[in-house]
């Protein structure tokens, strides 16, 4: 065996183990303390006790999802020092390939299964699990383990269903866990700063705000092939649909497969299961938690009061090839109504939004977000999902500068605590959210399912725009669309026989 884990596209891997509330006034201020992270940060409730452990010893974790995101998700859990002692996917070969890493180089020995609500239920020393699975299967995951009392990190979109997010920081709250999303960005100190920057008002009131993504990397705007293939060994393809309507498994497309050349992608794994409704939340759900929360925080964005989409064409299976989407937020907390474009698929922000980026770099770059203020703008050329890079341009500016270097931003502190441990976004984020759980600290994670949530339900919004096809008018706290009836079956779908939250 190599001498590491071997990760994304060095295995075909095909994992998937991958009451609705009111928002209340107090819930709006816990949004804004998120949001703002003010130094010092205050536990809600009495801290929930690592079970059997003491705060110095190694957290007992379970990681499910073992391949892709699930393969970095556990070398962020092991370098954070957990001790990860049950693997669980329904690709049984990517369990074990993790299980042989953790004997070979570790020698520690983990626990394998197939099927998480087994795992959960045996394995009785457990403090903590890393869901990293395909989107529809986030949530009963998550779940089940809040219910238990186990922390939680979960990979982004933090659900697969508007509904599915307010559940899960329902129950987050309820069982007082150590939670944190897999927006990994939201760890390093450039994000913080670019956020606390904002909240001092450095552009003056935005009314405008805009991202883009170079998503969608995988297949799109397609229909569902007919026919069906074989299901691989060591795939439990039963498991894999779980929360989903019941399909055949089908390998490659039959375009592909009759053409003899090399295949451009599978139907559904790995990773192309992102563009299907029924698994994935396409383009937006993909990259909005790391690329909206910069402006998310930012401008500390409530519930949208409407939301319009447009896009290349909609069928009832995928996502589309490109889209638009308007999101139009009220005034909130002494900021005046704001609109956030969003846009995908090669669409970019109108020339005149972009031109002084482009002035800068020379060309536009194909993920970013622009937010226009009274007194300027503000830019990021990133995906948002490791260390942002901001530039600004005052008015009487000449040009864009890096925000670092701006005189108006030296002069602002710092007013969000930073993430205290060292090493890449990721491997921090998990490490700040290892140490929550320890502490009993489940309001410290930056990204804990509090503030996760709410960004999570707001980008999903997008997701039924599409999905209904027309304007929706939308009552926030009643979760519901006011002139669309219809939307409903979007905010909370109907899970296959069997499963539930």
């Amino acid at each position: 065996m190599q001498s590491r884990l071997q990760l994304p596209g060095e295995f075909v891997n095909f994992n998937i183990m991958k009451k609705q509330v009111t928002i209340s006034r107090s819930t709006r201020r816990q949004f804004i303390k998120y949001g703002s992270m003010a130094a010092g940060c205050v536990v809600l409730t009495g801290p929930y006790p690592v079970r059997g452990q003491n705060l110095n010893s190694k957290l007992n974790l379970a990681q499910i999802g073992c391949g892709g995101k699930g393969g970095s998700d556990f070398q962020c859990n092991v370098k954070g020092g957990a001790n990860v002692m049950a693997v669980c996917d329904i690709h049984t070969p990517s369990a074990e390939n993790m299980k042989k890493f953790l004997h070979d180089k570790l020698a520690t020995e983990a626990n394998i299964y197939k099927d998480y609500r087994e795992l959960l239920d045996k394995e009785k020393d457990l403090d903590a699990v890393d869901v990293a699975t395909p989107d529809h299967m986030h949530a009963v995951i998550a779940a089940t383990a809040i219910k238990m009392g186990k922390n939680v990190y979960c990979q982004k979109p933090l659900t697969h269903d508007v509904f599915e997010a307010r559940a899960l920081r329902d129950l987050a709250r309820q069982h007082n866990v150590a939670t944190q999303m897999g927006n990994q960005g939201s760890a390093s100190d450039s994000l913080r700063r670019a956020v606390e920057v904002m909240h001092a008002g450095i552009i003056g009131p935005v009314h405008q705000a805009y991202v883009w993504t170079n998503r969608p990397i995988w297949p799109q705007g397609r229909d569902r092939p007919p026919g069906s293939d074989d299901v691989p060994a060591g795939l439990d393809w039963d498991l894999w649909l779980g929360t989903a309507p019941e399909r055949p498994f089908k390998l490659d497309w039959p375009e592909e497969a009759a053409s003899g050349k090399k295949r451009e992608s599978r139907v559904y794994q790995p990773f192309t299961w992102r563009g299907w409704q029924d698994f994935g939340t396409g383009a937006l759900g993909d990259m909005a938690c790391h690329t909206v929360n910069w402006p998310f925080r930012s401008l500390k964005l409530g519930y949208p009061t409407e939301i319009e989409a447009s896009s290349s064409g909609m069928n009832t299976e995928m996502y589309p090839t490109s889209s638009k989407i308007r999101f139009e937020f009220p005034a909130r907390d002494g900021m005046p109504a704001v609109t956030l474009n969003w846009s995908d698929g090669g669409n970019l922000p109108p020339m005149e939004v972009t031109a002084d980026a482009e002035a800068m770099r020379g060309e536009i770059s194909r993920s970013g977000c622009m937010m226009i203020g009274e007194n300027g703008a503000i830019y990021s050329p990133d995906d948002g999902d490791q260390d942002l890079n901001a530039f600004i341009k005052l008015k009487g500016d000449k040009e864009m500068v890096g925000l670092n270097h701006h005189p108006a931003a030296e002069a602002i502190p710092q007013s969000i605590p930073r993430n205290a441990f060292k090493g890449a976004p990721d491997e921090r984020q998990h490490k700040e959210w290892l140490q929550a759980c320890k502490d009993g600290k489940h309001d410290v994670p930056y990204s804990n399912f509090d503030i996760a949530a709410y960004l999570t339900e707001i980008i999903l919004l997008g997701c039924v725009a599409l999905r209904v096809g027309k304007k929706l008018e939308w009552d926030g706290p009643g979760m519901k669309a006011i002139n669309a009836p219809e939307a409903a079956r979007f905010v909370k779908r109907e899970y296959r026989k069997s499963w539930a939250i």
